[in-house]
């Protein structure tokens, strides 16, 4: 199993994110107030982009369309907000695979941590992934609710913590009896479960999972990034459900950081139930544990998509390694850069 390290310097634990908990670093082992951790630059500040998730010249650009709506049966009076990536080199008459991002808005942000398009632009133009048709789906909301957005995700003012952070079928529901007939109805999109990712950041990679734990006949890649396997509905429960359960056919990415939200609150004792990093680690421990096809990357930021988005690249890779490919020396085609095919329709 290939092992992602990064190791920077410890600074004290700042939330950013809106169930985020102040306090400072905690032993994970421990139940009492912990000392705080010392000063130290800021944990977040030695990750930054690189050339894989920046626009380059000569590489051909995807088209983002939307937003489009898509009225959720499995949350009555709800709807979602969604984008769809097409990338410059998709073909009708071949088969895309598909990845799809909770919280699109945070994931497709031009000018954000993670900007997924331009990995994707990169990655399929030097056969690093396959073509893929990309979905960048907001949680749901009421049409009175506010659309979510880089300083409100919508843990105030939308359906996210109910869809993200509960442990039942239904946000499985809206991606795979909902969203999936819509999509297939417009594009050719395989039908191979294993050419079907989903990821997301914080409640969005637990609910990444438990699209692909309910449904692995749809979904396979599973791309987590500060996951909140912590007690917000019950998630840290999941490292014994997998224990206890028959193993899935899912490959998972973990990222996350050890000045992630730690567990304790001004005036409280530690809480491990709600110590991300720690949880994290079990979700690890128990996937490796029963043989799963597991990676994860742990570094020193916080709660947040600084460290996510600067190996997004990285995670991409490894989660699609084994996309067709040809070995031939004399497969020019395979020795050349993914370009658009001259004459290539698009619906």
């Amino acid at each position: 199993m290939k092992l992602l390290l990064v190791i920077l310097l410890v600074a004290p634990l700042v939330p950013l994110a809106s169930h985020a908990q102040s306090g400072p670093g905690t032993n994970a082992g421990s139940s009492a107030t912990q000392p705080p951790v010392p000063q130290a630059p800021d944990p977040d500040a030695f990750y930054s982009l690189g050339p894989d998730s920046l626009p380059q010249p000569g590489v051909p650009k995807g088209e983002i369309r939307g937003p489009f709506l898509l009225p959720s049966k499995a949350y009555p009076g709800t709807q979602h907000t969604y984008w769809i990536y097409v990338p410059a080199q998709y073909d009708p008459g071949f088969a895309a695979s598909l990845m799809i991002y909770n919280d699109g808005q945070a994931f497709m942000n031009p000018e954000g941590d993670v900007r997924a398009q331009n990995v994707m632009d990169n990655l399929i133009f030097r056969r690093e992934l396959p073509v893929m048709i990309g979905v960048f789906i907001n949680p749901g909301r009421r049409p009175d609710q506010p659309e979510p957005n880089p300083s409100e995700w919508g843990d105030h003012t939308t359906n996210r913590p109910t869809e993200y952070n509960s442990l039942d079928h239904k946000y499985a529901s809206v991606i795979v009896d909902e969203l999936l007939p819509v999509l297939s109805k417009e594009y050719n999109i395989s039908r191979d479960p294993e050419r079907h990712g989903i990821g997301g950041s914080s409640s969005g990679a637990i609910a990444a999972f438990t699209v692909a734990w309910q449904r692995p006949n749809e979904f396979r890649k599973v791309l987590s990034n500060v996951g909140s396997f912590v007690d917000l509905r019950g998630g840290n429960a999941y490292p014994d459900i997998i224990g206890k359960s028959d193993k899935k056919p899912i490959r998972v990415f973990l990222c996350d950081g050890r000045n992630d939200n730690r567990g304790q609150r001004p005036g409280e004792d530690y809480n491990q139930a709600r110590d991300w990093f720690y949880q994290n680690v079990r979700m690890m421990r128990a996937l490796t544990l029963k043989g799963y096809d597991v990676n994860y990357a742990w570094g020193m930021n916080r709660h947040g998509q600084k460290m996510g988005g600067a190996i997004l690249p990285e995670m991409m890779r490894w989660l699609w390694r084994d996309h067709e490919f040809s070995s031939d020396p004399k497969d020019a085609v395979e020795r050349s850069y993914n370009v658009p095919k001259p004459g290539a329709a698009k619906p």
